[in-house]
This record gives structure tokens, sequence and C-alpha cells, in this order.
């Protein structure tokens, strides 16, 4: 049965892509993710905790920029971090300790960065 959206609650996230193809691979490649096209400049994802979609962008989503940072959850960071590298991200920010786990940032081949969290050893 299908997730009725929620009243008031975040319930899609669009991001920008300065190259829309290496995105999609990259997501396909390090998570599964599957894609739906809406014309050359825009691809939907769904499925994955929060549906969303990339378009085409000459800007990416970076914190220093001013943008939001989504994060991940792993039960496996080291995992995780060796499929985002191999399918083909920037490990911008390689894994370190916070109070409540450990993360680790990348940034993906169309240009957005994102962040990968795990449990404290």
């Amino acid at each position: 049965m299908p997730r009725l959206p929620a009243h008031e609650k975040i319930n899609y996230v669009e991001f920008p892509s300065q190259d829309l193809p290496a995105t999609k691979r990259f997501f396909s490649d390090a998570f599964g993710w599957t894609f739906e096209d809406y014309g050359p400049d825009y691809s939907a994802f769904t499925g994955e905790c929060l549906d969303g979609g990339f378009f085409r962008s000459k800007l990416a989503g970076r914190t220093e920029n001013g943008g939001a940072l989504l994060v991940f959850y792993s039960a496996d960071l080291e995992d995780t971090l060796a499929k985002v590298v191999a399918a083909g991200a920037e490990n911008a920010k390689p894994v370190f300790s916070f109070p409540g786990g450990r993360r680790f940032h990348f940034i993906e081949p169309g240009g957005n960065a994102f962040a990968v969290w795990s449990d404290p050893v």
C-alpha cells in the first residue's frame, strides 16, 4: 500500500546537477537507485526514503555556498565509503567522529556534497 504524503512534512527534494548523466550513473552504481527521466533536463528517483529528482544546472549544492547538507545513514560506514569512491565520488572529508557517531562527506560527479553517518564504533 503506497504511503500518502504527510501534511506539512517534507515530501520531495530536488537537487541541481552539473552533469546529469554522471549523477544518475553515480547513484545507480553506489546505491542501486533507479531513475525516471522527464525530458533531457530532469530525472526523478523514488523509493529512497525520500523521493526527489535532479535537474540540469550550472550550479551545485554545497554547504560552503549556503546549500543544505543531506546526510545518508549507513550500517557499515567503511563499506559505503568504498562504494561511493568506486562509483566516482570525491571523498571530501574522510571518516571522522562526532557526538553520536562517525561520518564522511563526499561530492558526487554532478558537483553536489552529501554526507554519510553511522553509529559509534
